[in-house]
């Protein structure tokens, strides 16, 4: 393992933030301490640690936090150089995955989270959010097929920026296409990252980051549970 002199990482083994964290930790052999946050109160070393925003991740180095997923990745691909690269070397390559890597945040996750955690309550709304996720995969597939040069991943024969954005989602994809009957990585309409979602999960980087299926259903299984009590007891108050 590389020298990562004291490194621990603030988080939750569900969120895919965390997880972004987690493969390039593991993809630069780094050794850290991770602390589990608990969901319903927040410890003092994370308030602390992340004042502004007041959530995971938080990546704490030599007793210096860093927030913001893909920050921390850039930082952790920038500080250990020595090991594998994870963000492309030429600056238009780099800016392009940025941007891919910034869609995903602002265009995939959403949906994925509105499915996945119930916050779509209505039919009309989660088929609404599964629409957006294969119209957003669908930019993906061509995407792929533009920046991968015919390879494994995005980042070419090793998992890179890009890879880490999209396959920390994995584990709630699994989840939305359990619960809904659905295929969103399909072997038809997406066969690129049908491949890449399989050989992702096969790599050593992603093993012990992205929980399994049972687990995670388990745990949607309850947040979604705890959120309809909460309306519930807002509808009682109203």
């Amino acid at each position: 393992m590389a020298t990562s002199d004291n490194v621990k990482l603030l988080g939750g083994w569900m969120s895919p933030f965390v997880i972004r964290v987690r493969i390039a930790l593991n993809i630069k052999a780094i050794k850290y301490e991770f602390v589990e946050e608990n969901m319903g109160a927040k410890s003092e070393l994370l308030l602390k640690s992340n004042p502004v925003h007041k959530q995971i991740p938080v990546m704490i180095h030599n007793d210096n936090p860093i927030c913001e997923s893909l920050i921390i990745v850039e930082y952790i691909d920038e500080f250990w150089s020595s090991g594998p690269q994870i963000l492309p070397s030429d600056p238009y390559d780099r800016a392009i995955a940025r941007f891919w890597a910034a869609y995903i945040d602002d265009k995939f996750f959403p949906s994925m989270r509105a499915v996945g955690l119930g916050t779509a309550q209505t039919d009309e709304a989660i088929n609404a959010a599964i629409h957006q996720l294969q119209e957003c995969l669908a930019l993906l597939e061509d995407a792929f097929k533009k920046i991968s040069n015919g390879k494994k991943f995005f980042g070419g024969d090793n998992i890179g920026y890009l890879d880490i954005a999209l396959g920390c989602n994995l584990g709630w994809v699994r989840v939305i296409e359990n619960v809904n009957n659905v295929k969103l990585f399909d072997e038809e309409k997406t066969p690129c990252l049908f491949k890449w979602t399989k050989d992702i999960c096969e790599d050593p980087a992603t093993k012990d980051a992205i929980p399994e299926t049972e687990k995670m259903l388990e745990y949607a299984k309850m947040i979604v549970a705890w959120m309809r009590g909460l309306v519930d007891k807002l509808v009682m108050i109203d």
